[in-house]
C-alpha cells in the first residue's frame, strides 16, 4: 500500500506516496459513498466549520450537485477530467474556487481529484 491509514488522525502527519500515479493504487483506499457516481476518501477534517481535504473518485457520469463555496476550494485533477459551468479540466490542472462562487461538477469519463476546502461547501 502506498499510504498509511493510521495517519488519518489530525494530530499526525499524513503522507500519500505516488499521488500522481493514483490510478495504480486507488482501489486500495476505503472509499465511501458521497453522491451517486462519486465516492470520497477523507484525508482530514477539523470540525463542522473547519478546513478539510478529501480525494474524490468520480465514476463515468458521476456528478456533484450545485454547491456554494463558503471558503476557498482547491481542486487538483489527478486522473481523468471534469467539467463545470466555468471550464473543463484534465489531469494536472489546478482549480481554485473563491468564497461566494458556486458550481456543479460532472465527470463524463470518470476522474480522481484532490479537494482541499478552507471551509465546508453549502449544497444548494
Amino acid at each position: 500500500m502506498t499510504h498509511d491509514e493510521t495517519t488519518r488522525d489530525a494530530t499526525r502527519v499524513l503522507k500519500l506516496n505516488d499521488l500522481l500515479q493514483i490510478r495504480d493504487w486507488h482501489k486500495q483506499l476505503s472509499w465511501q459513498p458521497f453522491f451517486p457516481g462519486v465516492e470520497t476518501y477523507r484525508l482530514y477534517e477539523t470540525g463542522p466549520d473547519g478546513p478539510r481535504a478529501s480525494l474524490l473518485r468520480f465514476a463515468p457520469g458521476g456528478r456533484v450537485p450545485l454547491h456554494e463555496h463558503t471558503g476557498y476550494e482547491h481542486i487538483v485533477i489527478l486522473e481523468g477530467a471534469q467539467v463545470d459551468e466555468n471550464s473543463r479540466a484534465a489531469a494536472g490542472a489546478v482549480i481554485i474556487n473563491p468564497p461566494g462562487t458556486s458550481h456543479s461538477v460532472l465527470s463524463e469519463g470518470g476522474c480522481i481529484v484532490l479537494a482541499i476546502y478552507e471551509k465546508p461547501v453549502r449544497f444548494l
